[in-house]
């Protein structure tokens, strides 16, 4: 595949060499994913959008206040990743990744020709290491619940070692359209006006099928050898989490979040550790995909209702303010999976029958479910949890039948 940036026209180089054909196995007959705005590149975009998703923003802030060079290409010297993920025959069928590149993390390989030649291609996935420190994985390790083995859980303040990975989102428009039972001219024109119309092409462009839209991707952590995700005789434990940054990050009790995501990193490390892996998938859906300004909102109406937080306005309360009680539309989820060559699931640390159903339908199947246990849920978390189980979600035990006797606390205990 040659380059000709030169007294070429633009639409004959789309044609020969960037136009991109899902589900061919060679990278370059497929051709580069470029949305590169700088000069090498422009003509030869392929791609409506910007990289770096939501931080694409920053990125324009920087060139604005002239901290960034506008023509700067990054130089991926050493980022190459620390280990070697694929290919796998999913990364060739287009029915199972629309929502991510499956080569985005090798564009340095792969198209190495091509950066050389001044092609601006960039990765939209990065995979490295680290050492993961947590409260609670220390307090386990110090209880005797997890024991130290010097490879996962390596030494007696917990530190665990893991690879782990961070993914941008690359939407495949046409396969996104079709997971979601849309027409592709309705997705674009609704992209394209919930955004402000941020991004004409969407419209004006029907020939660019890729998007790389202004949202939060996913981090995936790998507890043990990454080689045994692909691998169906090695036990695999799963916990897919959303963000929830309250929860999470600063422990507020109002839900389960935070516990649930450290239960699913013990139960992955112990399966490390008895000869399997573990994985836990983090997707960037803050509040149910609402957004934290929503899902606080959404906690005022709670605290304030009339008669009280209970389990029977929970989603309610939700749906008056968002006109949805939930956004995590879980269908290009499992792509990540796909990507990583998963073939079954041991154990999914879930109760989201829409996670379980997604991940079951796109054919990968799960052999057992595990709901958090009672011991871990925080003080004022029963109100969402009796509500998600009356509601279908996955358990072990039955809701009350009266769900307006579930209440959560008052804010008598809080200055306003």
């Amino acid at each position: 595949m040659v380059l000709k940036h030169k007294n070429t026209k633009s639409d004959a180089l789309r044609n020969n060499i960037l136009i991109l054909y899902r589900g061919n196995p060679n990278p370059h007959s497929r051709g580069p994913i470029v949305c590169s705005r700088i000069p090498t590149s422009m003509k030869l975009r392929n791609a409506i959008g910007a990289h770096g998703g939501a931080y694409s923003i920053y990125r324009a802030l920087a060139i604005a206040i002239r901290e960034l060079d506008a023509n700067h290409i990054p130089n991926l010297h050493n980022t190459e990743p620390v280990v070697k993920i694929g290919p796998y025959d999913t990364w060739n069928d287009p029915e199972r990744i629309v929502s991510l590149d499956p080569w985005g993390h090798v564009v340095r390989d792969v198209f190495g020709k091509e950066l050389k030649e001044g092609l601006d291609v960039r990765p939209t996935i990065a995979i490295t290491k680290a050492h993961m420190k947590l409260l609670e994985v220390e307090d386990s390790v110090k209880k005797g619940k997890l024991k130290v083995d010097g490879k996962i859980v390596v030494n007696e303040q917990g530190d665990l070692m893991v690879t782990k990975g961070a993914v941008e989102p690359v939407w495949y428009l046409p396969g996104i359209a079709k997971r979601f039972e849309v027409d592709e001219t309705t997705l674009r024109r609704c992209l394209f006006e919930d955004t402000g119309g941020m991004y004409p092409e969407l419209i004006t462009r029907p020939d660019l099928k890729v998007f790389l839209p202004p949202i939060g991707g996913l981090s995936i952590y790998i507890m043990g050898n990454p080689d045994y995700l692909s691998d169906p005789t090695k036990t695999l434990t799963l916990r897919i989490h959303d963000e929830c940054n309250g929860s999470d990050v600063f422990g507020s009790d109002i839900c389960t979040c935070r516990p649930y995501l450290i239960f699913g990193i013990e139960e992955a490390v112990k399966t490390a550790q008895q000869g399997g892996v573990g994985l836990i998938v983090y997707f960037r859906k803050e509040g149910r995909a609402l957004g934290e300004v929503t899902k606080y909102l959404v906690y005022n109406a709670r605290k304030r209702a009339e008669g009280g937080d209970t389990a029977k306005e929970y989603f309610l309360r939700t749906e008056n303010i968002a006109g949805v009680k939930d956004m995590r539309f879980q269908a290009t989820m499992p792509d990540v999976l796909h990507w990583l060559g998963i073939k079954k699931i041991d154990k999914m640390i879930s109760m989201s029958n829409m996670k379980y159903d997604a991940i079951v339908g796109s054919g990968i199947p799960i052999l057992e479910r595990v709901p958090i246990p009672a011991d871990m849920l925080p003080p004022d978390s029963q109100v969402e949890i009796d509500a998600k189980i009356a509601s279908g979600y996955f358990s072990y035990t039955p809701a009350p039948k009266d769900l307006a006797t579930t209440k959560g606390r008052t804010w008598d205990d809080v200055l306003h």
